[in-house]
């Protein structure tokens, strides 16, 4: 019924479009497994359940809640409706301290305690992320 052009040419264009739709289904499930949420303080605490994935959690840290030990920082972050204690081992930020905006990238322990791998702070005294911004309800 079909000449063999017009078979090469559906099998080409099929192999084509095989190959794009795979292509693009790799692309978004690589894209998938980066995908870092970002959650408040009160988000977190209004959620049914923990979720095990790598998250930020961003606010202000709380005056008078940064503890250092030897090898590990302590310290809250409150959107001033909730707070969230974090424990952090590493170097932080020169801008991280008490009364600042930050955003701590980690797992969630339970509803009260977040384990970062990360600290981000803001760049200076006007700056703060769009998700912390809008979380607290600056805008």
């Amino acid at each position: 019924m079909y000449g063999k052009k017009v078979k090469l040419r559906f099998l080409f264009v099929s192999l084509i479009l095989i190959t794009l739709i795979l292509s693009i289904f790799l692309i978004l499930k690589s894209l998938e497994e980066n995908v870092v949420y970002f959650q408040s303080p009160t988000k977190i605490k209004e959620t049914s359940e923990i979720q095990r994935k790598k998250m930020r959690i961003g606010g202000m840290v709380k005056e008078n809640s940064i503890s250092i030990n030897s090898n590990e920082i302590v310290f809250v972050i409150t959107d001033f409706k909730n707070e969230i204690n974090v424990t952090y081992s590493g170097i932080v930020p020169n801008l991280f301290e008490e009364g600042k905006g930050v955003v701590a990238e980690g797992y969630l322990k339970d509803r009260n305690f977040f384990i970062a791998s990360k600290i981000l702070a803001k760049h200076d005294e006007n700056y703060m992320p769009p998700e912390v911004k809008a979380a607290l309800g600056k805008e």
